[in-house]
């Protein structure tokens, strides 16, 4: 027995303090057979305590570190999805950005030649631009050639005219027992009776306008009597306006100076002026052959044209005023004139 308690006293010479069981840190000591079988059994009983606790220790690590695996299985496995799907991002991106260069060159394409219809276009425009405005210009010469033959042909049909007597009003077939010659002659005998003495007083030629007898024309045709000078005629014409009432066999007639047509609404454009400028005693006369005069401060004004006639009304107040309504009125009737045309 004493050497026995001795190989005691020497085991646990021998024996190396153990730390407590619930520190992590402990490093489990190793043990031969023969210490075991030395061992008491509290000895035992701390020895499989704590290889208990560090089996249940290896076990939470061992748990610890699969739980680890598998997250960082998962988060490889969502690495590699999201690489999957940012491959496929990246690809449809690119196949986005194709398509989208691909737009872009057929736009520029589309582009450089819409530009180069545009120009081409534009050159064509320039070139009808150039052609209008030389087929204005042409039909504005043309226009101003046919205005001044117009007027030349007026200027030679009124110095044609000139010597002619318009009579309207004589009933058709009246002239049937004199002709117009003796019926010309009756009017001057029975209305100016000094001038139905005068011998030099010559009808060259007396005739209807027109030629031909409308039956549905419910006044008759005019008379145009050629005298064989304009100063005859003249004379004729003043004795009419001094009498102002000329009749034959009862019936009321007119005596008025022959012109052309072009004349003679050249010469009614003037009649409402006149009428208003009559009202306020300006005297007006509408001279041969279609020119408008009157007196207006003690002065008699001429005027060949109404725009002449509107700058001068346009420096004086007191006519300006007097004709403001005539002249509005004419000016909107040209207005509708140019509108219909």
């Amino acid at each position: 027995m004493p050497n026995n308690k001795c190989k005691n006293q020497g085991n646990k010479n021998k024996e190396v303090t153990m730390k407590p069981s619930n520190e992590k840190d402990t490093p489990i000591q190793d043990y031969e057979d023969d210490d075991i079988e030395e061992m008491q059994e509290a000895d035992l009983k701390n020895l499989i305590r704590t290889l208990r606790s560090s089996q249940k220790q290896i076990l939470q690590q061992q748990k610890s570190l699969m739980d680890k695996i598998e997250n960082l299985s998962r988060e490889n496995e969502i690495l590699r999805r999201n690489q999957n799907e940012t491959k496929q991002l990246v690809q449809q991106e690119t196949v986005v950005v194709t398509e989208v260069k691909n737009s872009i060159d057929q736009m520029k394409a589309t582009t450089e030649s819409l530009t180069n219809r545009m120009g081409e276009a534009e050159e064509r425009i320039s070139d009808l631009e150039d052609r209008e405005q030389e087929r204005i210009q042409s039909d504005q010469r043309k226009e101003e050639e046919i205005r001044n033959l117009k007027h030349t042909v007026g200027n030679l049909q009124d110095t044609i005219k000139k010597p002619n007597i318009r009579v309207l009003g004589v009933p058709e077939g009246m002239e049937r027992e004199k002709g117009l010659e003796g019926l010309f002659g009756e009017i001057l005998a029975k209305n100016f009776p000094g001038l139905e003495k005068d011998r030099e007083i010559l009808v060259q030629e007396a005739h209807r306008t027109p030629n031909k007898h409308d039956q549905k024309r419910s006044s008759p045709r005019h008379i145009v009597i050629k005298l064989s000078t304009v100063k005859h005629k003249e004379k004729i014409l003043k004795c009419a306006r001094e009498k102002r009432q000329i009749t034959l066999r009862g019936s009321p007639i007119r005596l008025t100076a022959n012109f052309s047509s072009e004349t003679l609404q050249a010469r009614r454009e003037w009649r409402d002026i006149a009428q208003v400028l009559r009202e306020n005693n300006c005297q007006p006369r509408i001279l041969y052959p279609a020119k408008l005069s009157f007196v207006n401060e003690g002065e008699i004004k001429t005027f060949h044209s109404k725009q002449k006639l509107k700058e001068f009304v346009a420096t004086r107040p007191a006519l300006q005023k007097m004709l403001k309504d005539v002249l509005h009125t004419e000016t909107k009737k040209h207005g509708h004139q140019y509108e219909r045309r």
